[in-house]
Formats: structure tokens, C-alpha cells, sequence
């Protein structure tokens, strides 16, 4: 395909996209299968302008002078993809084009570079105001950041390979180390119009020397801190992803449970934890008909990483933001509450309940500690930085780069501004 046929073909995603507010994924899937002729470079090139559209909307509507797919699209090739003007008019004029050029397309391609006034445009003007309480003053860059195309990031599994190990075997795929944990990983982010590094089909990952996990995630889960022989309960487990850091923090000593209140969550899990090597997990289903009341008061730790709007991924996912309503939120506030209450009667007396979420809201977070402490008079905050510390992964360089991520009450609210990670929340907090 040459840019005409990309062109419309990204238009037509994109009004679908409007039209339906599905995942974006679906609507490139929809498209995908009436496309035969397109090969996996026009699908990397269409998926990846779709995305950086959505990643700065508020701002290439600006540019454009209105939010239609037309407009968004003729804006974002020339102030993002810095593609010539002159190659976009031309692609209007051929047949596999997206139509006869209007001047409202005109008007888009010759529009000032305005992409700096607000980052908060890009944005939900709902969500504005929660950004704003969730970073103050930084709430411009943080959200230019969370607009941004995000790394592949990885989590060296010490119980297969060490770290030297596995980072020689990731030169393949430009894979370098991150300075903040011994065990993590990345691959820089690829041109938008490139398709990623295929990480899962390279050896390393298939022996389960590597495990593709968010530096964000990586740090989330450190924060259980010295784990080794533990008992602990991952309870939100979902696929699995910081049960298995878990696991690898623990050399596979101890015990770890993994529960998830939606079994089909867990489907991937088995898998996972063979390929890693987990020897010490026992995955716990409701679809099975699993109970937890044997592990009640008796966990040296429960992790909790809880039902959230996702906002901090929206660098991968920049779709969600625009699905995202408020209606939503109220319901991830709820579920927030009630896991808290479900999740708290596992922890021993002396034991530690670890927070966390992947949004950036206080309205996800703070808030719902409060309200869980109100109820819960017996847990008291902990500094989450020196349970990192205690897990043993943290560098010198990390512990400098996670200073600035203090929040209130020993929590750390993590960012992409900030480590180039996605959004978390992590609080940790231990039963008196």
C-alpha cells in the first residue's frame, strides 16, 4: 500500500472508532479482515498513526480546527510523522485515496504547530481536574508525557537466568538494562510507523529468561520487599505478571497464592508460571471452586493490585482514555473499596497489604486508602521506598529516581514523566 490507500484506510478506522467507542484493536481487526492485500509494514504503519492520533486528539483537533477523522489525520502526519505537505495533498488526488481534498482538509495542512499550548488537551476534560490533584503543578508535563509512545519493557527472571545472562541474548531486539532494578530491562520505542521488536518469539523469552513487564509493574511489585520464605497472596492475580516477580523474589521458597475473583483471569497463568519455572505457586480459582478461609490472618503479605480505570497506560493504550467515562469510575471505586475489605482479613498480625493501581488519581487511590482506614483501624502506613529497598532490586540510581515520586503517607505515585514507566500507585501498609 503507498500513502493514499494508508491514508484512507486510517480515516476509515478511526470513524470507526468514533462511531462505535470500542477498542481500537477491534476496529483495526474489523478492517484487517477486508484487507487481504495489506502486509504486516501497512498494518504497523496504520496501527501506529491510528494510536499517535488518539495519543494527542485534543491537540491535533486544535491544529485542525475540528475532531474529524480527516482533519486528525492530515494534522498528525504532518506535525507528528513530519510527512510533506505536498505528499499529503497528492494522495487526495488518487484514485485509492481518501477522496477529493476539501478545504477543511486544506485548512489542517497548512495550520500552525500548536502542540505545545496545553498537553492537558489531550486529556478527557473530565479527567483535567483529577490530573491537576494528582500532580499540581507538573499536571501539563505529566499529561504531555502520558501522550507519548511507550518502551517494551522487560523483567529478567533470576529464577532461569541472571541478569548478564539475559541481557546478552536481548541484543537481538536492542534490548538494554534500566538502571533502577537490577532486573529490568528495555527495548526503546520503536518509529510509530515500525512495527515492535517480536519479543515473544525470540528464545530468551520462550526458555523464560524474560517476562514483558512495565518498569512500573517491576517496582510495584518489589514493593512486597523481602519476601523470601514468605507466605503471600497475590489477590487480584489476573494473567499474572506480578506473581510471577513475586515468585522470582521469593527464589521459589515460601509459598504464593494466586486468586482472582474473575477465574478467566487466570487462564494464563499456568502457562506462565511453567515457562518461568515457578515451582512455589498455587493458583487458587473460583472457577474451580476454590475458597481462601484457610489463609485468613495467617498472610505474611497480600498483594492488591486492584481494579482501576488503567489510566496509566494510556501511553499503550491511548484509546482508553477516550472510552473512559465517569460512570466507570464511580464502578472502579467501588470494587476498589470492596477488595480492600476482602483483601485485608488475609493479612497476619504483623503482616503487610501492598496497594497498588495502574491509574494516577487520587480519587483511586488516597482516597480509597482513607476511606479503607476508616473502617480498618488497625493498619498503619509504611514507607513504600524502604520496602523496595528491602526486596534487594533497588539500585542507587533507582532509590535517587524514586525520591521524587513520594506521595503522601509513604506512597509512591510513579509516572511516565517521571521513570518512563507507565502510572502507579503503591502504597504499603502493615497490620499492628
Amino acid at each position: 500500500m503507498r500513502l493514499p490507500g494508508r491514508m484512507a484506510a486510517t480515516i476509515e478506522i478511526l470513524s470507526d472508532f468514533e462511531g462505535r467507542r470500542v477498542p481500537l484493536k477491534t476496529c483495526l481487526a474489523d478492517w484487517a479482515r477486508g484487507a487481504r492485500y495489506a502486509g504486516a509494514k501497512d498494518r504497523a504503519w496504520i496501527s501506529g498513526l491510528c494510536l499517535d492520533v488518539l495519543r494527542r486528539r485534543g491537540s491535533l483537533s486544535a491544529i485542525a480546527g475540528d475532531d474529524g477523522a480527516r482533519g486528525l489525520v492530515i494534522a498528525a502526519l504532518v506535525r507528528l510523522w513530519r510527512v510533506d505537505p505536498a505528499e499529503i495533498e497528492g494522495a487526495f488526488a488518487d484514485e485509492h485515496g481518501p477522496g477529493a481534498i476539501t478545504d477543511a482538509d486544506r485548512a489542517a495542512l497548512t495550520a500552525g504547530d500548536r502542540l505545545a499550548d496545553d498537553a492537558l488537551k489531550d486529556v478527557p476534560d473530565w479527567c483535567a481536574p483529577m490530573f491537576r490533584r494528582a500532580f499540581g503543578d507538573a499536571a501539563a508535563e505529566e499529561a504531555a508525557a502520558f501522550a507519548e509512545r511507550a518502551d517494551i519493557d522487560l523483567r529478567v527472571n533470576t529464577l532461569k537466568a541472571t541478569p548478564e545472562k539475559a541481557l546478552g541474548a536481548l541484543k537481538s531486539v536492542r534490548g538494554e538494562s534500566v538502571p533502577h532494578l537490577a532486573t529490568a530491562a528495555r527495548i526503546p520505542a520503536p518509529d510509530p510507523s515500525e512495527k515492535a521488536p517480536a519479543v515473544t518469539v525470540i528464545p530468551a523469552f520462550n526458555k523464560g529468561w524474560v517476562e514483558v513487564q512495565d518498569l512500573g509493574s517491576q517496582i510495584a511489585a518489589a514493593a512486597a520487599g523481602d519476601v523470601k520464605g514468605a507466605q503471600a497472596l497475590d489477590y487480584c492475580a489476573g494473567g499474572g505478571g506480578k506473581a510471577l516477580a513475586l515468585a522470582a523474589m521469593m527464589e521459589n521458597a515460601g509459598q504464593l497464592y494466586a486468586y482472582d475473583r474473575d477465574a478467566r483471569r487466570l487462564k494464563p497463568i499456568f502457562h506462565r508460571a511453567k515457562r518461568a519455572g515457578v515451582r512455589n505457586l498455587q493458583v487458587r480459582s473460583p472457577a474451580e471452586g476454590a475458597r481462601l478461609d484457610d489463609l485468613e490472618g495467617k498472610m505474611d503479605v497480600v498483594f492488591v493490585d486492584a481494579p482501576c480505570t488503567g489510566a496509566g497506560t494510556w501511553r499503550r493504550h491511548p484509546d482508553a482514555k477516550w472510552r473512559l467515562t465517569p460512570q466507570q469510575l464511580e464502578r472502579r471505586i467501588a470494587e476498589q473499596d470492596a477488595v480492600l475489605r476482602e483483601a485485608s482479613r488475609f493479612v497476619r498480625p504483623g503482616g503487610r497489604l501492598i496497594y497498588v493501581t495502574c491509574s494516577p488519581f487520587v480519587e483511586e487511590n488516597e482516597d480509597r486508602l482513607d476511606a479503607f482506614r476508616r473502617d480498618a483501624p488497625g493498619f498503619d502506613f509504611i514507607d513504600a521506598l524502604g520496602e523496595i529497598d528491602a526486596s534487594g532490586l533497588l539500585t542507587d540510581e533507582g532509590r535517587a529516581a524514586l525520591a521524587p515520586c513520594a506521595a503522601p503517607d509513604g506512597a509512591l505515585r510513579l509516572s511516565p514523566a517521571r521513570l518512563r514507566c507507565d502510572g502507579f500507585f503503591v502504597s504499603v501498609l502493615k497490620r499492628s
